[in-house]
Formats: structure tokens, C-alpha cells, sequence
């Protein structure tokens, strides 16, 4: 963030403050690798950090995000809360709503987790709200159609990734993904505002 975006930028960030190893090596293995201060410096309206249920390294990023909550709760920074997956386990209901819990309850103040079947499962059974990651890339009008169901049952919002900036046009996805989330569009109303927006890009 110090390094790479311009520190008279007005748009609000979440900073990740979760991390300490690579690809090559095991993934949950991360610990709290920003301090509050830090973040609070850099102007960060909140700050996210990774928990790995079920992972080899399960507890200590329980308790990072047990010390991250007490840390942001002094100073009123919101914490959010990322159930990060293996590529190996089940992304289901179940665990899903079993990770989300565990991080409502350990004090996160929102939650970001992945989209399944009976996803309002989730929902119900977190007390926090919830945001839904945008996985691997897919077709823009997969994307929407994920984003309007997860907003159908109950999730407050997406944090999309490569399904923006891998897609064809990011800005009329920007723009789409928007209007799913905060205007009511369906996902077809949506899919026709990105190539409405698509075909006005230069």
C-alpha cells in the first residue's frame, strides 16, 4: 500500500494484515505480519486477516485473529475476517458456516467466505455480516448471476478480484457487480449493463 498507491487516494481500504509464507510452502502457516499502528498510519478503514479452519495450522490463525480483534477493538478499526480454503477441502455449507462462526465468535466484524449450495445456511448461522470472495475467473454473466444469488440470501456484499480485473472490460463489471449490490438489478438487468457500458468503452 506504502509502495504502490498513491497516498492522495480518497477510495477506502481494507489492508491485509495476515501473511508470512508463499505458494511453495503451506499456506496456513501465516501470522499478523502488519501492526495496528501501521494500518491506522496508512489510513485503512479496516483490517482482514486469513483463519484456516480445519488446516494444519488451524490455531494460530484463530488466535491472530483473536489478537487482531482485541488490537482493533482499542482503537475502533473494523476486523474482517477471511475463511480461507486449501485447494483439497469442501466448500460446503457446513464448513463454510462452521468457519464463519468461528470467526463471528472469536469477534470478527465481518466476515468474508466463499458463495455455495444453500448458502443461506451461512447466513443464518453467523451473526456478523458476510461478503462473499469472488473464487476463480468465470464468465461475466456466471460472476453476476453468483453475486445476485448471494445477495438473495443474505450476504451484504462481494469482494471480487479476478473476476474484475481478468475481465474482459473491468469497469462495466465494476459497474454491473454494483448495481447488483447496492441498486436491486437481476443478474440478466446486470449482464445487459455490462455490455451496454462494454460497447461505450473505447
Amino acid at each position: 500500500l506504502r509502495n504502490c498507491i498513491d497516498a492522495n487516494m480518497d477510495t477506502p481500504i481494507v489492508l491485509r494484515v495476515s501473511g508470512g509464507t508463499s505458494i511453495l510452502s503451506e499456506l496456513s502457516n501465516e501470522g499478523i505480519i502488519t501492526s495496528m499502528e501501521d494500518a491506522v498510519r496508512l489510513n485503512a478503514v479496516g483490517v482482514a486477516l486469513s483463519i484456516f479452519v480445519g488446516a494444519q495450522y488451524e490455531r494460530q490463525t484463530l488466535l491472530s485473529l483473536s489478537e487482531l480483534v482485541d488490537m482493533g477493538e482499542e482503537i475502533g478499526m473494523p476486523v474482517i475476517a477471511v475463511t480461507a480454503v486449501g485447494k483439497d477441502m469442501v466448500r460446503d455449507s457446513r464448513y463454510l458456516g462452521l468457519a464463519s462462526r468461528i470467526a463471528a465468535e472469536i469477534g470478527a466484524h465481518l466476515v468474508k467466505t466463499y458463495y455455495c449450495e444453500d448458502f443461506n445456511k451461512v447466513v443464518e448461522s453467523v451473526p456478523v455480516p458476510i461478503v462473499i470472495a469472488g473464487g476463480k475467473k468465470i464468465p461475466e454473466n456466471e460472476a453476476l448471476e453468483m453475486t445476485y444469488n448471494a445477495i438473495q440470501e443474505g450476504a451484504v456484499g462481494v469482494d471480487m478480484g479476478r473476476n474484475i480485473f481478468q475481465s474482459e472490460a473491468p469497469i462495466p463489471m465494476i459497474k454491473a457487480v454494483r448495481a447488483v449490490v447496492h441498486e436491486g438489478y437481476t443478474a440478466k438487468e446486470a449482464y445487459e449493463l455490462y455490455n451496454k457500458e462494454k460497447n461505450k468503452s473505447p
